[in-house]
């Protein structure tokens, strides 16, 4: 067929078009692989408080650890001193004469009965006889005479004279005392979950240091009382926040151990407490000996010190702070360091600081049934181990030395500890808290139903049992507490809980007040409320190798697991199959 020059080319039509040159001429042709740029990034996770831990370091993680354990040596002479201080020693009037002989003592003092059931009495304390004649007894005229044997030669009872008329002042400043720690645990626990650890910790020393000056210089009883009180409340506040951030920098695993280090530093530090009291022998130097050594911890104030606790930061989203962390991956060369800050530079930059909603707080059923338990079971556990302590003297009428009550109290301590140490990690926390109260409990029951057929040293043995128990029942509670409650209000929580304990503990100066009159009725009902705190904890939680909460809706995960139901993995829907089942 001819065609025209001026007509177009005809192209026959192809099934299949030509393959581009850059794609290979195969009858099976294979897709590129994409290239990393066209790939979506992972999601990022949000650090947590766990990630933010690790990114500190193992060395300088444990270096903060024994930073927060430290001052606990000496908070221990600010907290625990007030039963040497006030300790009163026997005493009689002042009679004239240089060490009146025994017969110039029976001659010019009463004889008085004996207080107490199966105490005999003695000679009387604040009367004497009129000019040695036994018809008329007025009260001591030219002051007393102390015969010291145990303690401190010079407290506040010899000093001012304490006694007989004057002697209600020694409960008020137990009370006081007690009170001024009640009032640090509620103020500086909340201050330490608004302001930070680190700035309350600070504000807390300073305090602690000036009110232990004042308090040594004392010239008045009731200037001693007021600055006694600030003190307690401010040493208080060191406490617990050093216990909250001692807390926030471990992980899982670390918890029990690094508590129980801290408690063994108070207890090493009680025992500090009476050696240098024997050797001092005034109530100022022993108050001193723990203020002075405070200046020391000022310097955790200096930027880079004692940094601000991760997981409070974390919480509080103050990216200038947390960019501190993010500087030192500059210098680190750990590997894992630098893992743990690959995942926290994921992390954008926070744009809001979240705050405390109160009415989220007031609706957090959880939270507030998990601080009600462990509060009464702290109050509980801090009032009657006063009891234990007092036992015999109120049964019997023989007073215990008070070297043998004191060394058996903070041996008590240290014992619970070590014993908290072993089993806690591997029963769990409500499970040991379930046993230590009922042995609390049943203590106190065998005690008070049988007290009339036991002999010395049954009685002995089971106001120890009582004793360690209850000691071992209150340092549980307060780190069971630390753990189950939110980041955001763990100083209050905490701060709360040792506030109930401190009210448990306000019977031990009222009762001393009222010369332990009433002490079976006062023992009755702590046993009794001490077998319903035995019930309540069942409704407790398991904090054990758990992550600390952060926010309020983590705390409300803490619940208890149902009764008489099994628990079943979460199995995802599409598993992979094992190949080798």
């Amino acid at each position: 067929m001819m065609t025209s020059p001026d007509s177009p080319t005809l192209v026959s039509p192809s099934p299949c078009p030509a393959p581009p040159p850059s794609l290979p001429s195969s009858p099976v042709p294979s897709s590129p692989a994409p290239s990393s740029s066209s790939l979506p990034p992972p999601p990022s996770l949000p650090p947590t408080g766990e990630v933010m831990v690790l990114a500190l370091g193992r060395k300088k993680q444990r270096v903060l650890i024994a930073l927060s354990i430290l001052p606990n040596l000496f908070l221990a002479f600010l907290l625990s001193s007030d039963p040497l201080i006030t300790l009163s020693p026997p005493h009689h009037c002042r009679l004239p004469g240089p060490s009146p002989s025994p017969q110039v003592l029976n001659a010019s003092l009463p004889w008085e009965k004996g207080a107490r059931p199966g105490d005999s009495g003695g000679l009387s304390q604040c009367k004497q006889y009129v000019n040695g004649s036994h018809s008329s007894v007025v009260d001591c005229e030219a002051g007393w005479d102390y015969n010291v044997t145990e303690g401190l030669r010079r407290n506040i009872v010899t000093e001012w004279d304490l006694v007989c008329g004057q002697y209600w002042l020694v409960p008020v400043e137990e009370v006081c005392f007690i009170l001024g720690v009640l009032t640090g645990c509620l103020g500086l626990g909340y201050a330490a979950d608004r302001l930070g650890r680190s700035k309350t910790l600070l504000i807390s020393l300073t305090l602690s240091v000036v009110f232990g000056v004042l308090v040594c210089v004392s010239p008045y009883p009731a200037i001693f009382i007021a600055m006694r009180f600030c003190l307690a409340a401010a040493s208080a506040g060191v406490y617990l926040i050093l216990y909250i951030t001692r807390l926030e920098l471990c992980e899982p695993s670390l918890r029990l151990v690094v508590t129980m280090l801290a408690g063994l530093m108070t207890v090493a530090g009680e025992l500090l407490l009476l050696a240098v009291a024997l050797g001092c022998q005034s109530w100022r130097g022993l108050l001193g000996a723990g203020a002075a050594p405070l200046t020391l911890f000022l310097s955790y104030g200096i930027p880079g010190v004692f940094p601000e606790s991760p997981r409070w930061l974390l919480l509080s989203e103050r990216s200038a702070d947390m960019n501190s962390f993010s500087d030192r991956r500059n210098s680190s060369r750990d590997v894992r360091d630098d893992e743990s800050f690959t995942e926290l530079d994921s992390e954008p930059a926070p744009s809001t600081r979240p705050r405390l909603s109160f009415p989220e707080l007031f609706h957090s059923r959880n939270i507030w049934k998990n601080m009600c338990v462990l509060g009464f079971t702290s109050f509980i556990s801090h009032g009657i181990s006063h009891c234990y302590s007092s036992f015999r003297g109120d049964v019997r009428g023989t007073a215990t030395s008070f070297y043998w009550t004191y060394l058996l109290s903070v041996c008590a301590g240290g014992g619970a500890w070590l014993l908290l140490w072993a089993t806690v990690d591997r029963c769990g926390r409500r499970g040991i808290l379930l046993l230590a109260m009922t042995m609390t409990g049943l203590a106190s029951l065998i005690l008070l139903g049988l007290m009339e057929y036991l002999s010395e040293a049954a009685i002995t043995v089971f106001s120890v049992l009582g004793l360690f128990s209850s000691q071992a029942t209150a340092s549980l509670c307060i780190l069971f507490t630390a753990e189950v409650m939110p980041t955001i209000i763990r100083g209050s929580g905490v701060g709360a809980v040792l506030a109930l304990g401190c009210v448990g503990r306000l019977s031990s100066p009222l009762m001393d007040l009222r010369n332990h009159y009433g002490y079976f009725l006062h023992h009755v009902v702590y046993s009794s409320l001490a077998l319903l705190a035995v019930l309540s904890i069942l409704l407790l939680p398991e904090s054990k190798r758990k992550p600390l909460p952060q926010t309020l809706a983590d705390g409300e995960q803490y619940r208890r697991p149902p009764l008489g139901r099994r628990r079943r993995d979460n199995v995802p829907l599409l598993a992979t199959p094992n190949p080798e089942t």
